[in-house]
């Protein structure tokens, strides 16, 4: 079946957007700055790589007891979450380098995560940053039948439950991209002809994802069965490392757009959508601990999701700085700028949308 095509108003009459980019080019000039990474990225990117894989280093070559081991996976996820977030995020929006081939090289960090990076770009840069929070469109609000993100998903019964387990199920997310994802993604993305950038031939992109899963699995399941433990004990080591990571990932993502403060409009019978694609952006997106260095730290600013969709080809070091701007900008335009103050908060409010949207639609 053929999605139906979308089109953003072209009306911005207060010229939100042009003001607001205008503002933000004018402090790049004015402090000298390059918009992609700089010392602060590429320092932190070794340490979130040193975070990865120094605790797989010494599980696989020093003995040490089960509880230990358990950690050390824990921390391994920690750290796969962390280059997700930091590295391979602004490799792949071209933002973490200047240089292209630099961009490339870290967005292949992908392979070790569990991901392709079509699949990915398919789906995050075109797809959700496209049409961020429409149903139908942006696949990061479509949990299945098991969990409903949006209002305009069908109802089911079980839905009434979902605040308690959509939490647990959080964790899943990184498996299924080693495990079945990224195959039906391929699959479903080159029959729709879709690409961020050049069009891969099928038979490469087929070519690519096979061999990135055989270089995963090597890593992560065969090496540690060639260096002696046990198919169950490798089995509990990457389900621990997985689901640290799936859960990390998915909350960050969840409270960025399931929230109360956030909307999910739909296209009227033409396909039309109600705003400019960057006044969507302020609707559909929300940040959290602005404040706090530690969330800015790990989550690579994806606390601050308003200033990333908005400006996707700036890395995330820039975002602090930036996020000024964006907030007197989208005030003096009378435009939402959504903001939790803490983390806490934010999962709070994202519990409390769960629970209003299992709710019997007729109930709520």
């Amino acid at each position: 079946m053929t999605k139906q095509a979308l089109s953003f108003s072209r009306t911005d009459s207060a010229k939100f957007f042009k003001t607001l980019n205008k503002r933000v080019n004018d402090y790049f000039k004015e402090n000298n700055l390059k918009r992609t990474g700089n010392w602060k990225l590429y320092s932190k990117a070794i340490f979130m790589f040193a975070l990865l894989i120094t605790p797989v280093v010494l599980v696989l070559t020093i003995d040490m007891p089960w509880w230990a081991q358990i950690l050390c996976m824990i921390v391994t996820g920690i750290g796969m979450a962390g280059v997700g977030m930091n590295v391979m995020h602004d490799a792949n929006h071209g933002s973490f380098s200047s240089k292209k081939w630099v961009n490339k090289l870290m967005g292949s960090s992908i392979y070790i995560l569990a991901g392709n990076d079509y699949n990915w770009k398919v789906q995050h840069n075109v797809l959700h940053h496209t049409y961020t929070n429409i149903q139908g469109h942006d696949e990061d609000i479509n949990a299945g039948r098991i969990i409903r993100f949006s209002k305009h998903t069908k109802w089911l019964r079980i839905h009434q439950y979902q605040r308690f387990y959509a939490f647990f199920l959080y964790g899943l997310l990184t498996a299924n991209w080693a495990i079945t994802t990224d195959f039906i993604q391929t699959y479903q993305y080159l029959k729709r002809k879709l690409a961020y950038g050049k069009m891969p031939h099928p038979a490469t992109q087929w070519t690519k994802l096979i061999i990135g899963k055989i270089v995963y699995y090597s890593i992560w399941v065969i090496l540690p069965l060639a260096v002696g433990f046990t198919w169950w004990q490798v089995l509990i080591g990457f389900v621990v490392m997985h689901y640290t990571a799936g859960i990390i990932l998915s909350v960050i993502f969840q409270l960025a757009h399931v929230m109360p403060n956030t909307e999910m409009p739909l296209p009227d019978e033409n396909g039309n959508i109600k705003n400019t694609w960057a006044i969507h952006q302020l609707f559909t997106t929300s940040n959290f601990s602005p404040k706090s260095w530690l969330a800015e730290f790990y989550t690579g600013g994806l606390n601050r999701q308003v200033e990333h969709h908005l400006f996707a080809h700036i890395s995330h070091v820039h975002y602090s700085k930036i996020a000024k701007i964006v907030k007197e900008t989208a005030k003096e335009f009378s435009l939402p700028y959504n903001e939790y103050h803490s983390f806490w908060q934010a999962v709070a409010e994202h519990y409390n949308q769960l629970k209003a949207l299992g709710n019997k639609p007729s109930m709520a």
